[in-house]
């Protein structure tokens, strides 16, 4: 799994740079995800602007990462995702529970 991990302030940015967010990484990517929300982060940014799909277990890997986070009452935002993600997102309602954004800035000011 190809992912990179910076900090812009208080917000830890994961960027995930797969085209796809399935079964085949989800359970690396869930297993990154309890290692940065152990470390009581308060703002999770997962950019999934490079990911073009999306399966039920990639979801299951983003509410773990929301569970983790709202554990220590942070948060997780979701950054750049494509058409067929986003549409993804509305249709389990993750959309209301995960922070959409378009661009960090709006992110990160979100």
């Amino acid at each position: 799994m190809n992912f990179e991990v910076t900090k812009h302030g208080k917000a830890t940015v994961f960027k995930l740079k797969e085209p796809r967010l399935d079964g085949t990484i989800a359970p690396e990517l869930k297993g990154e995800f309890l290692l940065i929300t152990g470390k009581k982060a308060k703002e999770l940014i997962i950019d999934l602007s490079d990911v073009m799909s999306c399966d039920s277990t990639g979801l299951s890997a983003l509410l773990i990462a929301e569970r983790k986070m709202r554990d220590h009452s942070g948060v997780v935002k979701v950054l750049g995702p494509s058409k067929a993600v986003l549409s993804l997102l509305r249709i389990s309602r993750l959309d209301r529970v995960l922070g959409i954004y378009a661009t960090l800035d709006e992110a990160l000011k979100g």
